[in-house]
């Protein structure tokens, strides 16, 4: 895949009982922010940012990270965005909602 920045939302939704699911995703959300990778958290799902093999990674880190930490089962919703030949950044979609 190319190097341009895509940009992506990720979601985890846990599905345990073993404790609160905000925990579980306070957790993924702390491997992203150790990635290094632009990120943002919302209310719903989190947007990271990067070049794709920098987002998939992450992905994949976060869902190692459950896997390894024994979380029972979760669901992962991923959106990503590309652009063949450029960046495509979260900024450039969002700038003109922003307040000043």
């Amino acid at each position: 895949m190319h190097n341009f920045i895509v940009n992506a939302s990720l979601q985890i939704v846990p599905i345990v009982q073993d404790k609160h699911p905000y925990i579980w995703v306070d957790e993924a959300i702390a491997v992203i922010t150790a990635s290094g990778i632009k990120y943002e958290v919302g209310p719903f799902a989190t947007i990271i940012e990067g070049t794709y093999d920098e987002v998939m990674n992450v992905v994949h880190q976060v869902n190692n990270y459950l896997q390894q930490q024994s979380c029972n089962e979760w669901i992962l919703n991923f959106q990503l965005q590309i652009r063949s030949k450029e960046d495509i950044t979260a900024d450039e979609k969002m700038d003109k909602f922003k307040l000043s």
